[in-house]
């Protein structure tokens, strides 16, 4: 009896494409719904390396030209009022509101230190939401796919149990499809959410400190600034 049980489970088809077919209906959801978290999860941490690479060489060659002694006029004009990269933006921003906070005749209105840096705070904020854009999700994923993979495993124990009760047997050609069916849930879910988690405190530090790299040069090109309004004064 025991020797055709094991010639029988060794007969059986364990490959994941037949586990996941013999999976129910409620199990097979679970397996889509953690195969899809999985490859957006990969397409966000492709995507953001690649994004944040390029916002670290556009941060170095804006900073060259920044500090290359060019006039900010002179930079302002050639950036347009649609920069491209995040520095470009906040430097917009600023001089958008130092020209604006000029009279008709020359004149400064008052507040304008306090106008400028809000309108760079506000660039400031757009960038950072940018680089954070999609990093919820991996947290999401990282936190929860666990979980989904361990109700899919729960219930898939639970209907090899009820195959166990209809066959009135225990032997492995009966339990191991449905322990295996089971088990490829959990499986899955921590296949989305290690690496979820992993990249997410590793593209967060990242997107920190690019956002940090903005608010240094937003200080410092506040400080310029206003020292121009101080001999404007």
């Amino acid at each position: 009896m025991e020797t055709e049980a094991l010639a029988a489970a060794q007969g059986i088809d364990f490959s994941m494409l037949a586990l996941f077919a013999r999976a129910t209906i409620t199990v097979k959801l679970v397996m889509a719904i953690l195969l899809i978290s999985s490859f957006w999860s990969w397409s966000i941490i492709i995507q953001k390396f690649i994004n944040y690479r390029k916002a670290r060489r556009e941060n170095a060659a804006f900073e060259t030209l920044f500090w290359s002694g060019q006039p900010l006029d002179e930079l302002y004009e050639k950036l347009g009022e649609s920069p491209a990269s995040a520095p470009e933006k906040v430097f917009v921003a600023g001089m958008a509101e130092w020209r604006r906070s000029h009279r008709s005749d020359g004149e400064l209105i008052a507040g304008a230190q306090a106008r400028i840096d809000r309108a760079m705070n506000v660039a400031l904020g757009r960038v950072a939401d940018e680089l954070n854009k999609g990093l919820v999700f991996l947290a999401t994923v990282g936190s929860i796919a666990p979980f989904v993979g361990l109700f899919g495993t729960v219930w898939g124990i639970m209907n090899a149990f009820k195959e166990i009760a209809n066959q009135q047997s225990t032997n492995l050609a009966v339990v191991a499809p449905g322990i295996a069916e089971a088990l490829l849930a959990t499986a899955l879910g921590l296949l989305a959410a290690i690496p979820a988690v992993i990249f997410y405190n590793k593209l967060s530090g990242d997107a920190d400190r690019l956002t940090a790299e903005q608010e240094v040069f937003s200080d410092e090109f506040s400080m310029i600034l206003s020292r121009q309004l101080d001999r404007s004064e």
